[in-house]
């Protein structure tokens, strides 16, 4: 009997470590697309908020807004981004970089302001190509023209450059794990300013600001993992965008396929069978028909059946497609 108590006591111990073990592994799972964990809108979108780039790193990384999951190096703590600037006439190149060690930094965006000779402005977001694919970008038009702006081509302007590093952060910095991929996006959303418009293009504009990033750019991260780059991790599309809209007409063509008519419906609606035949034939049958008993009136009207085929689902109105709206949420 001894024997029997110490088994089954040995027998529940492992079971509980396993349930233990499994949720542990669960609650720390990374994301597996990188991509997913840093929205260029909202960093476009808090750019325009921001009266400095001082404070628009603060708002990179404060940890009120979370507007960042990115969590590079695997330490289950959220990368912290730094901002650095470097200008060249008219053109200044904004670079955001995850510092994960000390001195060693990866490049996720860069944000690229032009002003020709009209004084009309240019901006683009561009995410970096091992992150993003290639010419993943985003122009935004403000709805109020950005407070930094005022001071980029001020004559006694002073170029940006991060003060912080590994384990040196500003005290308003504090770190915090990763969420899954679902609840970072329902947060981030929070913070977009949706009365900007946000439109995607695929060609860089400034020659200037390639040529500046070639001299600044980090790819510590990408030179020790080069297996996990975009296009490695999704050989059938070329950047975030074209994997946002494969991702949409997927969900699209599952809700199509759930919502649509079953074959059974068809073959009831138009399939003519033996005994329809026969009630066309008869002059009873006829009657009967003319008249409008409940059964034929059921077929010919709107069944709830029928109703719930051609109403839209909770599943069509999925968050993608509430993210694109024009109001700010």
């Amino acid at each position: 009997m001894k024997t029997k108590i110490i088994i089954l006591s040995f027998v529940t111990l492992l079971f509980v470590n396993s349930i233990y073990s499994q949720t542990r592994t669960t609650v720390n799972a990374s994301n597996s697309e990188i991509s997913d964990n840093l929205d260029l809108k909202a960093v476009a979108s808090i750019f325009g908020d921001s009266k400095n780039l001082e404070d628009f790193e603060n708002r990179l990384n404060n940890p009120k807004y979370k507007i960042s999951n990115l969590d590079l190096n695997d330490d289950r703590q959220v990368d912290y981004l730094r901002v650095i600037e470097t200008v060249e006439g008219n053109t200044h190149l904004i670079v955001i970089q995850a510092i994960l060690e000390k001195d060693i930094f990866q490049d996720v965006a860069t944000i690229e302001v032009e002003k020709d000779r009209n004084n009309n402005m240019q901006i683009q977001v561009v995410g970096d190509p091992y992150m993003y694919g290639n010419n993943y970008i985003y122009e935004p038009v403000y709805v109020h023209s950005p407070l930094l702006f005022t001071y980029f081509w001020a004559p006694n302007y002073r170029i940006y450059y991060s003060r912080w590093n590994w384990g040196f952060y500003p005290r308003y910095y504090s770190y915090w794990r990763p969420f899954p991929i679902y609840r970072y996006h329902r947060n981030v959303r929070r913070w977009i300013n949706y009365n900007n418009n946000y439109n995607y293009v695929n060609i860089r504009r400034s020659s200037v600001a390639v040529n500046l990033h070639r001299n600044v750019r980090a790819n510590s991260y990408e030179i020790r993992n080069p297996e996990r780059s975009f296009e490695r991790r999704n050989t059938n599309v070329s950047n975030r965008y074209e994997l946002d809209r494969t991702r949409s007409s997927n969900s699209n063509n599952r809700a199509n396929n759930s919502n649509g008519i079953t074959p059974r419906n068809n073959s009831r609606s138009e399939v003519e069978t033996p005994r329809q035949n026969n009630q066309n034939a008869n002059p009873r049958q006829n009657t009967r028909t003319e008249s409008g008993t409940p059964r034929r009136n059921q077929s010919e009207s709107n069944v709830p059946r029928g109703r719930q085929n051609n109403e839209k689902t909770p599943r069509n109105n999925s968050p993608r497609e509430n993210r694109n709206s024009n109001s700010r949420r």
